[in-house]
């Protein structure tokens, strides 16, 4: 098999890959990182020194591809399917990289913060991290009023950003019930067949996430 992913499935970052691999249903064979098994980090270490996961391993080509975002283009331009993850349209691609960069920096990157402070049980203001995320939120539901997908009409890589994100942001911050077009819009977003997928191979290591309680049942 041409393509190797390496990942973890709870990981968040590695979802936003894994939702456009199964988007466009792509062969690729898997490799799981367990980074507290010293085997597989030095694995992960000799691919990519900074030993961050997804890494695409590409046999065919010889080539080593780290994040996400790009990842998910060089699949686009080199293993395409039916569903394009960055639209032909520059000015459209250029909006779409906007509000990937814009779910991995300002809702990712905050909920991370949250979930390592519970990880590693740091006493720390997290004022400033749960601020951007209702920020995010308040951005967000102005963006998807009358929108069906982040971009437009069709599910991109700024979508497969956005699914992860909000999975997880919504346990450490719940989403405000007067948001309707932002609680339309995560529906929306876990009703599509491959975040359900990812979802449901998640499972088995929910248990591992310090806010698992807060995983509303119908994922569980």
């Amino acid at each position: 098999m041409s393509l190797t992913l390496y990942y973890h499935p709870l990981a968040s970052f590695c979802h936003k890959v894994l939702i456009a691999l199964y988007e466009n249903e792509t062969a690729f064979e898997r490799r799981i990182i367990n980074l507290g098994e010293p085997a597989d980090r030095a694995e992960l270490e000799a691919i990519w020194p900074l030993c961050r996961f997804p890494v695409l391993r590409d046999h065919a080509r010889g080539v080593d591809v780290p994040e996400t975002s790009i990842i998910i283009e060089y699949l686009d331009r080199h293993y395409p399917g039916a569903q394009p993850m960055l639209p032909p349209d520059p000015d459209v691609a250029l909006d779409v990289r906007l509000w990937d960069r814009f779910f991995d920096h300002y809702v990712q990157e905050p909920m991370q913060s949250i979930v390592l402070a519970r990880l590693n049980d740091t006493q720390c203001d997290l004022t400033s991290d749960r601020t951007k995320l209702k920020t995010a939120y308040k951005m967000i539901e102005k963006r998807m009023d009358a929108r069906v997908w982040m971009c437009g009409a069709s599910f991109s890589l700024a979508d497969c950003a956005a699914a992860p994100a909000l999975f997880y942001a919504a346990t450490v911050l719940p989403f405000p019930e007067e948001y309707d077009a932002l609680n339309t819009y995560f529906d929306r977003l876990m009703a599509r067949p491959s975040v359900q997928r990812v979802l449901e191979e998640a499972k088995p290591y929910f248990r591992m996430y310090p806010f698992y309680d807060d995983i509303p049942e119908r994922f569980l």
